[in-house]
């Protein structure tokens, strides 16, 4: 058999490839953000605090963040080179403004392209998506204090799910809008 053949073939398993390759992409869009995967990232900053995944901030917002660890919140949160070259190209490639999941795809939108907050606490869509909710079942509420304290409602937050229907506040018990 003669190599012309074999295109119908092999144009036929690049289709294959490439429509698995869309699916893959388009079942993350389906998704609000993606859970933390870097063990560095999770051990150095899930020892302080929930370790945010990356697609709840613009890139442009985790630069300020990585390049103001010496001073973090009024805490140092200071690392090695390495450790913090890794984290911040982890933090960045996985940004809002970078990826296809839908919720970070939101995040990305709500924000005008010059402002980079600081805190997730300040993105509009974030602050939007609680606005219903009142001071007291947050801001008054011990256990959870401000909306920077994912874990305390969102029962699935560590794994990168935000949805209202796993919401569980502490004290009230699950939202329903």
């Amino acid at each position: 058999m003669h190599i012309k053949h074999f295109w119908p073939l092999l144009a036929g398993i690049g289709l294959v490839a490439t429509s698995l390759s869309v699916v893959g992409d388009d079942d993350r869009r389906g998704t609000d953000v993606a859970p933390v995967s870097l063990p560095l990232y999770q051990q150095e900053c899930g020892s302080c605090h929930f370790a945010y995944p990356p697609g709840l901030l613009p890139a442009r917002s985790w630069a300020q963040v990585m390049a103001g660890l010496g001073d973090h919140f009024g805490d140092s949160a200071a690392l090695d080179a390495l450790d913090q070259q890794a984290i911040q190209e982890y933090l960045l490639y996985n940004a809002a403004d970078r990826v296809k999941e839908r919720r970070a795809v939101k995040i990305a939108r709500s924000l005008p392209a010059d402002e980079a907050p600081l805190r997730i606490s300040e993105v509009p869509y974030i602050v939007q998506k609680h606005r219903e909710i009142p001071a007291r079942l947050i801001k008054d509420n011990a256990k959870v204090g401000s909306l920077s304290n994912c874990t305390a409602c969102h029962t699935r937050a560590d794994s990168g799910s935000f949805s209202e229907r796993e919401i569980d506040i502490p004290g009230y018990g699950a939202w329903d809008d």
